[in-house]
């Protein structure tokens, strides 16, 4: 694709990087066939072509609208479309850019500015969210049915005796997941400690970057991120072998924090090295052997959803199934398994309508076949597929934790 940049973005710190993705397009348009707003909606500028135009208008220096800003905020940024693309267009990083200078030309709305000036306030820091979650469920009874189920109960918590093993990984705590899910870690720690490798917590780490970065405060998600990397590096100079991280999204981002900090002389090189490390914990527990941990009599038959920023941003595909299959579970197929089921971030809660449809028509899919149980890799997916879900929905570490010797 040819571009003309404006003389008004030349001095934009990124502005290289978004013409060197545009260029990279050809326009051939496979992307929209698994684009899921497209799908929904039919509209060319609801698909990641379309957006990509509109991205180069932009940056051609012709008018900044509100429009525009609607097309790019439907976008789930689920990545379907860059595992489709032949030419290897990063259309994920260019909609970041496009998005943050969009936003600096366009005023959000009153509501649109509080809602996420909120989500970024509470989402990213377990205490706030803890207090507010807490005070949810004290009223929980009360409350409508739709919005109880948005509201789930927390999962059991019990505390595990910590073993000094001889391997050290450093675990990702998590926002969200900490707090609602905290079985999940669990699992991962009991299970890793089977394997003997140790898990250590970095006391200061804490959200991964990726709420501010997707909603356009890209100084501030880089200071979180930032913030780990200065926590994890005294164990990472100690010899911690990886940077385990059991929520799909946040693996997603700290793998990339090599390029989202590549201009910072400061912490580029530690960034590069965090990104090396980092690893969805099914890359290690897929080298390792679990047939001496799991009884391999699991009955369960389980409907795997495997979240967009595992299949898509990660590329890491078949590999928790096949941890599921060989401890003994039975996986039911699911159509159109590449399609996102809504939640992405905080898009089931700024994009309800659109993030509702996606969610009925991924709940069909997964329970089509009838399983037992439906299980994701993504504390996001978790909670948004359990809104509606007419069976139990956990994270598949707690499967494999459940069926231990």
């Amino acid at each position: 694709m040819q571009t003309s940049i404006s003389d008004t973005f030349k001095t934009n710190p990124h502005i290289e990087e978004a013409e060197s993705i545009l260029r990279s397009c050809v326009h051939c348009g496979f992307c929209t066939a698994t684009c899921p707003t497209y799908q929904l909606l039919g509209d060319e500028l609801d698909g990641p072509r379309g957006r990509i135009y509109l991205i180069k208008q932009v940056l051609e220096g012709n008018e900044i609208t509100s429009r525009t800003q609607s097309h790019l905020d439907r976008c789930l940024t689920c990545r379907s479309c860059e595992t489709t693309c032949p030419s290897g267009v990063r259309y994920g990083r260019l909609v970041e850019i496009g998005r943050e200078i969009v936003d600096q030309h366009v005023p959000r709305n009153v509501l649109q500015y509080v809602s996420r000036k909120l989500l970024r306030s509470i989402v990213p820091h377990p205490k706030r969210f803890a207090f507010l979650y807490k005070t949810g469920l004290l009223f929980r009874p009360l409350l409508p049915l739709t919005i109880k189920r948005k509201l789930p109960l927390p999962g059991s918590s019990a505390a595990i005796v910590t073993e000094t093993k001889a391997r050290k990984m450093l675990l990702l705590q998590g926002c969200v997941q900490s707090v609602v899910t905290p079985q999940t870690n669990q699992a991962a720690t009991r299970i890793l400690q089977k394997l003997d490798i140790e898990l250590i917590t970095a006391e200061k780490a804490g959200c991964c970057g990726a709420v501010s970065h997707h909603l356009s405060a890209q100084e501030e998600g880089l200071d979180f991120m930032r913030r780990n990397i200065d926590a994890w590096w005294p164990h990472i100079e100690q010899g911690a072998e990886a940077i385990i991280i059991t929520a799909s999204g946040c693996g997603s981002v700290v793998k990339e924090y090599a390029d989202l900090l590549k201009h910072d002389s400061t912490y580029a090189d530690k960034a590069k090295r965090v990104s090396a490390l980092a690893k969805d914990i099914s890359e290690i527990l897929y080298k390792e052997n679990l047939a001496s941990i799991t009884t391999k009599q699991a009955s369960l038959k389980v409907a795997f959803h495997s979240p967009c920023t595992l299949q898509h941003g990660q590329k890491i595909n078949g590999v928790v199934e096949q941890i599921l299959q060989n401890a003994g579970f039975t996986l039911t197929q699911v159509e159109d398994s590449h399609l996102c089921c809504g939640s992405a971030g905080t898009y089931s809660i700024l994009q309800p309508v659109l993030s509702q449809q996606l969610l009925s028509n991924k709940l069909s899919a997964l329970q089509k076949e009838q399983p037992d149980i439906i299980a994701t890799a993504n504390i996001g997916c978790q909670m948004h597929i359990a809104s509606k879900a007419q069976l139990p929905v956990k994270h598949w570490l707690e499967l494999v934790s459940e069926n231990m010797l």
